[in-house]
């Protein structure tokens, strides 16, 4: 199998596209692509696309996320993570950090979950006219990001320990594609008055794929560990399976009626994706709904398989 899905465990301390960079080593193509960064100093999840499966992964960047992390309380950075300089502090807020209980912790970070507006880090990847705001920091220029909404589902306090002028707390995050967790840790600081930072950060699951399943760096093999683009289309998106001849229709950009089964589960799902899956696991596009038909908006070539 030349094309499909691989999930790797990236380590600390290396960027996502040196990840990339070693997997086309391994892979022997240049054709890989990621549904989705870590920053260099956080482990976890990265969810890597080969050859031709590459086309899936606009349809898996959007999946919800879940981190591990671990917030400091005390004082900020300039990157609101360890990796950035440390903001000046005042004795008022290594007091105010060591001064916070667990009930008064759950109680300010209920107020970060649901749907919020969030800004994101100036350091971020965001694109400010056409530039990433932390080339733009790097340049010298002053960032300005508008905020953004995004949905934090679960924000659970899981242990807190105290050190020296500062507060640990460890905690679970389940979110929105989108969401910066170290923006979590600085708005929380600034809600308790002790100013935070993000210390530690761990991806463990992208939609219903889970960092259990992904291979180390080192030693990885890709042939074991390639995880066909059907399998993962359907961890991702709905199905519905077509005959071979509507599969070959398909296959020609054709449009093919909605009918039987599919008929019934995309009722109410008009212009959502679905993916079209045709005899021997095989899959053919992704599809959507229109009106009485379906309409291919990504087409996988025929060498893309089970």
């Amino acid at each position: 199998m030349n094309s499909g899905i691989l999930l790797v465990d990236k380590p600390q301390g290396i960027t996502s596209h040196d990840v990339v960079a070693r997997m086309r080593r391994l892979a022997g193509t240049r054709k890989i692509g990621h549904a989705g960064t870590l920053d260099p100093m956080a482990t976890g999840l990265l969810v890597l696309g080969v050859g031709n499966a590459t086309r899936l992964l606009h349809y898996l960047v959007g999946l919800d996320k879940e981190y591990f992390a671990t917030i400091r309380l005390g004082w900020g950075t300039t990157t609101d993570d360890a990796e950035g300089e440390a903001l000046p502090a005042t004795p008022e807020m290594t007091a105010a950090a060591l001064a916070q209980g667990e009930a008064t912790l759950r109680e300010a970070m209920l107020a970060f979950t649901g749907a919020i507006e969030q800004v994101p880090s100036a350091v971020s990847a965001v694109k400010i006219d056409g530039k990433r705001a932390y080339q733009r920091v790097r340049d010298g220029e002053a960032v300005e990001i508008a905020p953004r909404r995004v949905t934090v589902s679960a924000y659970e306090l899981l242990a807190v320990r105290a050190g020296e002028g500062c507060l640990d707390l460890d905690v679970r995050v389940e979110c929105s594609s989108g969401t910066y967790i170290r923006a979590l840790a600085r708005d929380l600081g600034a809600a308790l008055g002790t100013g935070g930072h993000l210390t530690a950060l761990r991806r463990s699951r992208i939609g219903r794929f889970d960092v259990d399943e992904a291979g180390e760096l080192e030693g990885f093999d890709v042939a074991a560990s390639m995880m066909s683009p059907t399998a993962a289309a359907r961890r991702a998106l709905p199905v519905v399976e077509f005959t071979a001849a509507e599969a070959v229709d398909l296959g020609h950009g054709k449009r093919v009626a909605v009918s039987g089964a599919g008929d019934e589960a995309s009722a109410d799902r008009r212009g959502e994706p679905f993916a079209a899956v045709a005899p021997g696991e095989r899959l053919v596009a992704i599809v959507e709904r229109r009106g009485g038909q379906w309409k291919v908006v990504t087409g996988f070539p025929q060498e893309v398989g089970a």
